[in-house]
């Protein structure tokens, strides 16, 4: 483990805590100082401090950075479908069932096994859980995925997404028949203040913000493609529902009885667009719709006739 002590000058009176340590370690994501920061082994004056302190003149400032830890999270031999790979970082079509990464209870079968059997390298900053994943989408959601080979590429896509300049496009099928052809939802998303296990509209949550337009309507359902300017979790689930448009087979937030036998919510990562790290040229990838998706509309289609 290594040991580091800062004093603060004049030109860092004022500075939040995780600020100043990040610009000391260029390397380091923030996300990853907050961490170091809430785990205790960043203090001030020797006192433990939130990341949002505000240093004052001659605050001495202690912090331990642990050894990098050997990913052990096993290699599976998992088919992968690649849209695009360079040394830099890999786009992935995810499947619907297939989890992003391993968590109590799943430590198998997920993205991130598959990952470290094609890859040799991915970025650490996320630590042996999720190595590489910048962005996450939920298992029952299909679609493009971007993944980190290194951590300057990780470092450079996660400040991408949080400046809302990442192309996030998804296609989704609701519930109802949406009148407007456009729309835009602005509620704040957090823990369910009831249902600890759900996500919901809160006062007290985050900014969040999704774009929808309507693609085809289907007597009872409607298709429509949503962007998000935020990416919380179940973002597009909880504001569709929010607007009393559930998605259709989303047992969490939707309707308990459903007309079709899916595995989970129709929401596709259609989409995804993003600064390359090291080239600096926009890149945009589409993700064609599963089967189960295109059979889907097909049916509806049909009905219509």
């Amino acid at each position: 483990m290594d040991c580091f002590e800062f004093k603060v000058d004049e030109s860092s009176v004022g500075t939040r805590l995780d600020v100043f340590i990040s610009n000391k370690f260029e390397n380091k994501s923030r996300s990853y100082i907050q961490g170091i920061i809430e785990g205790e082994t960043a203090t001030v004056n020797g006192k433990c401090r939130k990341s949002n302190y505000k240093l004052k003149l001659e605050d001495t400032i202690t912090l331990s950075i642990p050894e990098p830890v050997e990913l052990n999270v096993k290699a599976e031999e998992i088919p992968l479908d690649v849209i695009y790979e360079d040394s830099d970082v890999i786009v992935i079509n995810k499947p619907q069932d297939m989890v992003v990464h391993p968590a109590p209870g799943n430590y198998s079968g997920t993205l991130v096994n598959a990952l470290l059997n094609h890859c040799k390298d991915l970025s650490g900053i996320n630590g042996i859980i999720r190595p590489g994943i910048v962005h996450r989408i939920d298992k029952d959601t299909s679609g493009a995925l971007v993944v980190a080979k290194n951590d300057n590429a990780h470092n450079a896509l996660a400040m991408q997404l949080k400046e809302h300049s990442m192309t996030r496009s998804y296609l989704a099928l609701v519930e109802g028949v949406i009148k407007n052809d456009e729309g835009t939802i602005d509620e704040p998303i957090g823990r369910h203040p009831i249902d600890r296990i759900k996500m919901g509209v809160v006062k007290t949550g985050k900014k969040a913000v999704t774009h929808y337009k309507v693609i085809e309507r289907f007597g009872s359902y409607t298709l429509v493609e949503c962007n998000l300017e935020t990416g919380r979790t179940h973002q597009i689930r909880v504001h569709m529902a929010k607007i009393g448009h559930p998605l259709v087979g989303d047992l969490v937030y939707g309707y308990k009885k459903q007309r079709f036998n899916l595995k989970g919510q129709v929401l596709h990562a259609k989409r995804l667009g993003f600064i390359h790290p090291s080239t600096n040229e926009y890149m945009e990838f589409d993700s064609p719709l599963p089967d189960y998706f295109e059979k889907l509309i097909a049916k509806l289609k049909k009905e219509l006739k």
